[in-house]
């Protein structure tokens, strides 16, 4: 099938390597003319994923015009530009496959409810997630992940065309659950950094993503998402591979602040977009909407927005009134 992917980042040109060799037609989109020069003629990505080499079959372009009329779209951009990015005549008639893992600052919307305003053209929608370092799965190294739709048959769809000896994709209908795990693991990351960064150990770091686990999944069921997705690859699953690899962005920007650094010479040094950031702001307003506490993610925003030490907010987190697990 003739595939579009909007985003040249590290994430969009792994997941363009797997779709080309399962023989799709594979056209990739970037702002960065230096990213499209590459791929069209080196058939590398050396400034989002150095080092890789892409099938010839991947093109590129910085005309995201060309993309109209494929049959599948995925959308690999960040979630705060997703708004100003995907437009209707690009994915009419489209499934539009989503992999961007955020809330939107300010509506508090998921990536599908984004689309469903700015894209009502599209054919479907379906969201692939789950513990996936674009490093590894360029490499392919062993990879499962999850593919969630509405209508279980465009999973299914998305399931083949993507699914490698290397790269294997389950299916779900829980559209709700798979989002709010994916934003909200990038909150929790950037506090583990923060434990990494402070030195404080394994203890520190197995409550907080069990705690943070039970985090989600709270505001996610609040929000309709079915309980066990959480327990599942896009929520256990990618929480874990999130809070301990070396790939993560996100977990990199908590350990530099819990060494000392502040947020924006973090920021600024980055040629990639660490969600979790933009998320943690918009996951408390979400949450506030429908009365459901966020501890871990209140005391992150203190530490990024506010500048609180972080010593200060583990200490309040452990002195918090005991209660039933």
């Amino acid at each position: 099938m003739r595939i579009g992917i909007i985003g040249a980042g590290a994430w969009g040109t792994a997941l363009a390597s797997i779709a080309a060799e399962n023989g799709h037609h594979v056209q990739i989109w970037a702002r960065e003319s230096q990213v499209v020069a590459s791929i069209n003629a080196l058939h590398r990505n050396e400034t989002f994923l150095p080092g890789a080499m892409l099938p010839e079959t991947v093109v590129a372009t910085m005309d995201i015009a060309q993309l109209a009329g494929s049959y599948l779209i995925l959308n690999a951009t960040p979630t705060q530009y997703v708004r100003t990015t995907v437009t209707n005549d690009v994915v009419r008639n489209a499934i539009v496959v989503n992999v961007a893992k955020g809330i939107e600052i300010g509506t508090h919307l998921r990536v599908s409810e984004i689309l469903a305003q700015v894209a009502p053209s599209m054919s479907a929608y379906a969201v692939l997630s789950g513990p996936s370092h674009a490093e590894e799965v360029i490499l392919r190294m062993p990879t499962t992940v999850v593919c969630a739709s509405d209508a279980i048959e465009v999973a299914r769809t998305i399931q083949l065309a993507f699914s490698t000896a290397t790269f294997r994709v389950y299916s779900s209908d829980d559209v709700v659950g798979v989002e709010v795990c994916g934003a909200l693991k990038n909150v929790i990351a950037i506090a583990a950094g923060i434990v990494d960064g402070l030195g404080l150990g394994d203890n520190t770091k197995a409550a907080l993503i069990t705690r943070g686990l039970a985090e989600i999944a709270r505001l996610g069921v609040a929000l309709g998402a079915e309980q066990q997705t959480f327990f599942g690859l896009a929520g256990l699953g990618d929480l874990f591979v999130t809070c301990a690899s070396r790939h993560s962005r996100n977990r990199s920007v908590g350990e530099q602040i819990g060494k000392g650094a502040s947020l924006t010479s973090i920021l600024a040094t980055m040629n990639a977009v660490a969600e979790g950031v933009s998320t943690t702001k918009a996951a408390l307003e979400l949450a506030e909407s429908v009365g459901i506490e966020l501890p871990i993610t209140q005391k992150v925003a203190e530490i990024l927005f506010d500048e609180v030490d972080p010593r200060k907010v583990i200490r309040e987190l452990m002195l918090r009134p005991t209660k039933y697990e």
